[in-house]
């Protein structure tokens, strides 16, 4: 399919609840999704091509690894609250202009990292790099205003989608490249640009839409979820540290985000223009997409980006893999095969069904980390490298891409973007869960022998189970009729 040379009229086919601000203008499909894959990469650039640069960080600003980690935790916690709510703003005042105000607050915060000479200069940049942490979710959103056909719309949401889990590996060896040859400032002066061209392509190749019956922002509301899931991220981040964490500073700030959240309940009730209401909320489109989101990404997350890696580079346990070894085993593999995998899972979802797509790629990731399980022993490289790609698929390349869809064709006509701003949070409340509960069950598992594997095979058995969870929750999720081809 050449989507490039397809265009059509933007407004008999849109959603009643959908304008845009340029009725009747003609939208090139392919031009649209260049632009927004454009701001798609840019957002994954600055959530992953650091990564290889951290150490360059360390030595430069004379920090240590606690320091430096937490600038990346600043990050995404940054990304995960303004994802609460920047979709829902995109549908008052118009997602194309939000869209290119995330990217200028990205760029922006990419030359002040990249110009930081100390730690908290470092902490306020990625915290400005974080304001586009909704990205993902918007373009679908964008995107899904022009392509209605439910296949083509499943095939174009898993090409976007699938930029997400990385892109192709180049992202994380541009990086180490970068910082290698040029320090850490060229990573950040090539997120810089990159942003720029993404704002470029946003702001002068996409149309503005909005829905026609929202006007105002709930801001209180805002601000009381903002506190409630900022108090939880920062208290799982804080647990994730297991004997070193404060547990009575964990307590209070899950205490804190309990007040917030029953009072932000409170507010929706009595509001007349809620960020979210709370009839939307009771619904099992809200609660059961949000829980197979947290229990997917707590189930695998920590595996695949944590202790598989960790295992390969083990000298005593593992594989005694270099960094740069791993990655080209590991994580490189996962998400070139996630990449190949995510249109072809978007167009079979479309057209067999969200969730049965969704369950096929839940237990092929269980059947996935089950096989590295049985293989630990092994010490084989070329079974972590195939085990590696099957996660790739099963995860990174079906069940990533069909949750983020789901999250965009559940979501009420009404009230477009609060879904996918909140499905966006439930992603990253659940990769901090994953960090803190696998490797504390890793932690405590680890027998005295450093030889043994058994630390990492509990924590990666503790993942099977959640995702085991995961499967069981998805069931619940109900059928998305109108984005699924009806036979």
């Amino acid at each position: 399919m050449n989507v490039s040379s397809t265009t059509r009229t933007a407004s008999p086919a849109r959603s009643t609840d959908d304008t845009s601000a340029a009725p009747g203008r003609p939208v090139r499909v392919g031009v649209l999704v260049t632009a927004l894959l454009a701001a798609c990469v840019a957002f994954q650039l600055n959530a992953s091509m650091l990564s290889p640069a951290l150490k360059s960080i360390e030595d430069s600003l004379g920090a240590d690894s606690a320091e430096i980690g937490l600038t990346q935790t600043a990050f995404f916690t940054s990304a995960a609250l303004f994802s609460l709510f920047l979709p829902r703003l995109g549908d008052i005042v118009g997602r194309r202009k939000v869209l290119v105000g995330m990217l200028a607050l990205m760029a922006v915060g990419c030359v002040v990292a990249a110009l930081a000479q100390s730690v908290p200069v470092l902490f306020v940049g990625r915290v400005l790099q974080g304001a586009s942490g909704p990205t993902v979710p918007l373009c679908l959103i964008m995107l899904r205003v022009e392509v209605t056909e439910p296949k083509r719309y499943g095939t174009l949401l898993g090409v976007i989608t699938a930029v997400n889990g990385g892109v192709a590996g180049v992202d994380s060896l541009a990086g180490g490249f970068l910082a290698d040859k040029h320090g850490f400032q060229a990573v950040f002066w090539a997120m810089a640009g990159v942003a720029a061209v993404a704002m470029g392509l946003v702001a002068f190749l996409t149309p503005e839409t909005k829905v026609a019956a929202a006007s105002r922002m709930d801001w209180p509301g805002v601000g009381l979820l903002v506190v409630s899931v900022g108090s939880l991220l920062i208290a799982l981040n804080e647990a994730g540290k297991l004997a070193d964490a404060s547990w009575g500073f964990v307590g209070a700030l899950v205490a804190v985000s309990a007040v917030a959240f029953a009072l932000f309940w409170r507010t929706e009730d009595r509001s007349g223009h809620p960020l979210v209401a709370t009839r939307h909320l009771k619904q099992r489109a809200t609660w059961a997409t949000l829980l197979t989101t947290v229990l997917t990404m707590t189930g695998v997350f920590a595996v695949m980006n944590g202790l598989i890696p960790a295992l390969a580079q083990d000298a005593d346990a593992g594989l005694g893999m270099s960094a740069e070894q791993s990655a080209w085993w590991t994580l490189t593999p996962y998400a070139l095969a996630g990449l190949a995998m995510g249109p072809v899972a978007g167009r079979l979802a479309a057209t067999f069904g969200y969730g049965r797509v969704l369950r096929l790629g839940l237990v092929g990731a269980v059947a996935s980390v089950t096989l590295m399980i049985f293989t630990v022993s092994a010490d084989s490289r070329l079974m972590l490298l195939a085990a590696s790609v099957l996660v790739g698929v099963t995860y990174a390349g079906v069940a990533n891409i069909v949750l983020n869809g789901l999250g965009i064709v559940l979501s009420p006509k009404d009230n477009p973007g609060f879904l996918p701003g909140l499905n966006a949070g439930a992603f990253n409340l659940g990769a901090g869960l994953s960090f803190a509960l696998l490797y504390a069950v890793k932690t405590a598992a680890q027998p005295s022998d450093a030889a043994s594997p058994d630390g990492y095979v509990a924590g990666m058995i503790a993942g099977v189970a959640i995702l085991a969870a995961a499967i069981a929750t998805s069931f619940l999720i109900p059928k998305p009729v109108a984005a699924e081809a009806q036979e």
